[in-house]
């Protein structure tokens, strides 16, 4: 099999087979899928994975890929693994016809790289099944289809398959994909494991399957956002010395939480109970210390909380240990260890790798899981609960602990802890807050959210310059004269990017992540195309976010869940970001079924966009990222956010083509409750 890039262009590998080598026993692999398939339905799972060769070939790589599925219940083609570095090449260095595609190339490699993917093998990014493809033939195909690509083609995309290159235009995206998109009736998590297993549908998470992910550092400034403002909500101060945050998981996503504590300033207790992951995070520097005794870890807090020492410490174990031991010490000293509490694992996902039960070992779990999926899921529930019943006890001494939508809340309900709060209206409320909720609501309705970028070049100095330009265009922007609220989210961002290069935070491409609203994320894009035509930067810059933003996902239980007019379970939102992108200048978009919170409790839209240094690369920008913003906003303001509002007005002032549907609220809320009386006592009569 061929090492190089033109190698991996030239399409699947048949003549001759590559040598199977197995699976690398030194980096981590995904669980093993449960799927529930019947005899029949398993031959169907094979037959539709055979389908990617020819049919000379069906007796030899039948029997391989039927084991395949029996050890870990999918078949992801493991002979196919490209024998090459996994890794963003620079732009020029992919055999494209057009820098779009190639741009594409190195998105895809990108998530598929060692540093950055959970379980590079099976083609999961993060989350613990957020899949780049189903299967490894998928990539080679991808891979040859770009490299061929013109202009006036769009590839498509069907939950992994390459459907196809079909005859487009210039204008039109390069790339369209959508994952998980399986009828709303059949849309279960039992009906996700069989078609998952069938190879006719996968997860794509949010940004794994659509190929714009960046590793950990996605999800840093997010999470230090979010931290600093549970600190200034909870104590009336951006000072978090000496505070403690416990949470769990230092997988892809949740990886960042040691980075984003040290940043806060505090002291972050992270516990992983898988090995590999944690030593990972602890090589790469974004975790300080590692432990894995209680004794040691609690004396380990306490010097720190002391001594006010900024620190992230990897616990390797059970979260919910730690979460009983707090509880013991708190009865013993009356002193509660930690003021900040959230959890990070892969919740959304708990029956299969997402979330594992105290009761057992790592090893023991992955054991349990495979071979005795009722059982698990029953530990897990028990694990839940436990769990629940350890953070309500020490909420009630002053904890603030809250839902950073991952499904943990909703899980543990459905699993039957104490977490329900008896006035909520639409289920989506729960005794502790969604961070949406409390925090991060609010700022999305002002337009801000996650902006990325990533230097084609591979060169850290377009890197660093990128910065630079964020930075002056940004504070032109607060000159300028802004709103109170907008300035200080701006200020917030002029300092993390400042500071971004000191905190070594790239694993991967040369990317960069800020949080910004419409006016600001038009201008940097404008100005970065303009570095890219002049040569201050080497090379393109690939524009994205994570879907996790002001209009990318409706999402109940964490993006819409502060919307209260009943349509937080509507997707409309999410559906017209992605065809609203697509006519306006996108190079890319996605939609996906699932991500952040699982299967089918959210649709979440995304977009990939080429500056080249074009003068068309400048107004796409201008007329995709206003659209891919205020879409958002104007459903934020209808439902009755005042920041929304405010934002939407701000916005139509300055575009006169933009004219949006604003509310009427009712004043008199005794109106509503005399209206139906009247309307009972006209009927009674």
């Amino acid at each position: 099999m061929s090492a190089t890039l033109t190698g991996i262009c030239k399409g699947l590998p048949v003549s001759p087979l590559p040598v199977y080598r197995g699976r690398d026993p030194l980096i981590g692999h995904a669980p093993t899928r449960a799927h529930g398939l019947n005899a029949t339905e398993q031959k169907t799972a094979l037959e539709n994975a055979l389908r990617y060769f020819p049919s000379s070939l069906h007796e030899d790589l039948a029997p391989e890929f039927a084991q395949e599925f029996v050890a870990h219940g999918h078949i992801y083609m493991y002979r196919f693994i490209p024998d090459i570095k996994m890794r963003a090449y620079p732009i020029g260095d992919y055999p494209c016809k057009t820098k779009k595609a190639a741009a594409i190339m190195l998105m895809i490699m990108n998530n598929l790289d060692h540093t950055v993917a959970q379980f590079p093998e099976e083609l999961v990014t993060y989350g613990g099944n957020g899949q780049v493809f189903s299967n490894w033939a998928q990539f080679w195909i991808v891979m040859n289809y770009l490299s061929e690509m013109t202009e006036e083609q769009t590839l498509v995309m069907n939950s992994g398959h390459p459907q196809g290159l079909f005859p487009s235009h210039a204008e039109a995206p390069r790339l369209v994909i959508t994952n998980g998109m399986v009828i709303p009736n059949y849309s279960s998590r039992e009906m996700y494991n069989r078609l998952f297993a069938l190879g006719v549908t996968m997860y794509g998470q949010m940004t794994a399957g659509s190929y714009c992910y960046i590793g950990p550092q996605g999800i840093v400034h997010g999470t230090t956002i979010t931290v600093l403002n549970a600190g200034r909500r909870c104590f009336k101060s951006g000072d978090l010395s000496g505070r403690v945050l416990l949470t769990s998981g230092l997988g892809g996503m949740s990886g960042a939480q040691a980075k984003a504590a040290v940043i806060s300033g505090c002291i972050g207790v992270i516990a992983e109970v898988n090995k590999e992951a944690l030593v990972k995070r602890h090589k790469q520097g974004w975790v300080m210390e590692v432990i894995d005794d209680l004794d040691q870890l609690v004396t380990r807090i306490r010097k720190a909380r002391n001594e006010k020492e900024p620190l992230s410490i990897g616990y390797h174990g059970n979260i919910v240990d730690i979460w009983e031991r707090c509880v013991k010490e708190y009865e013993k000293t009356g002193d509660v260890l930690i003021d900040l509490g959230s959890d990070q694992t892969s919740c959304h996902n708990p029956f299969n790798g997402g979330y594992y039960p105290v009761q057992l070992t790592f090893d023991q779990a992955n054991d349990v899981m495979a071979n005795d999926p009722k059982r698990f899921k029953s530990l897990v529930e028990e694990s839940l609960r436990r769990q629940v019943t350890a953070i309500n006890e020490l909420a009630a001494h002053g904890l603030y602990f809250w839902d950073y939508g991952n499904a943990f809340l909703l899980e543990a309900r459905r699993a039957g802890a104490d977490v329900s709060k008896d006035d909520s209206p639409t289920g989506t409320v729960f005794r502790y807050a969604s961070y949406v909720q409390d925090i991060m609501g609010d700022i999305f309705s002002l337009g801000f959210g996650p902006f990325r970028w990533v230097c084609t070049s591979g060169d850290p100095n377009d890197l660093l310059t990128t910065d630079q330009i964020a930075a002056e265009v940004l504070g032109e922007l607060i000159n300028k004269g802004v709103p109170e609220k907008t300035k200080q989210q701006y200020e917030d961002n002029v300092r993390w990017i400042t500071e971004a290069g000191k905190h070594k935070l790239v694993v991967g491409s040369q990317a960069r992540i800020l949080y910004s609203d419409q006016e600001g994320r038009v201008a940097i894009a404008t100005a970065f195309n303009h570095a890219v035509s002049i040569g201050r930067l080497k090379a393109p810059v690939v524009l994205s976010r994570d879907h996790h933003d002001v209009s990318g996902t409706d999402s109940p239980f964490r993006e819409t869940s502060n919307i209260y007019d009943g349509s937080a379970y509507c997707a409309d939102m999410a559906v017209q970001n992605c065809i609203g992108d697509s006519f306006r200048g996108a190079t890319w978009v996605a939609l996906h079924n699932g991500g952040g919170v699982g299967w089918g409790e959210v649709i979440n839209g995304g977009f990939g966009l080429l500056l080249d240094g074009s003068e068309q690369a400048t107004n796409r920008a201008k007329m995709m990222l206003a659209w891919d913003v205020s879409n958002g906003v104007a459903r934020r303001s209808w439902t009755g956010n005042q920041n929304a509002m405010d934002t939407i007005r701000r916005a139509m002032k300055t575009n006169d083509k933009l004219i949006v549907t604003m509310p009427h609220y009712v004043d008199n809320q005794d109106l509503l409750e005399n209206a139906f009386k009247i309307s009972q006592d006209n009927l009674a009569n």
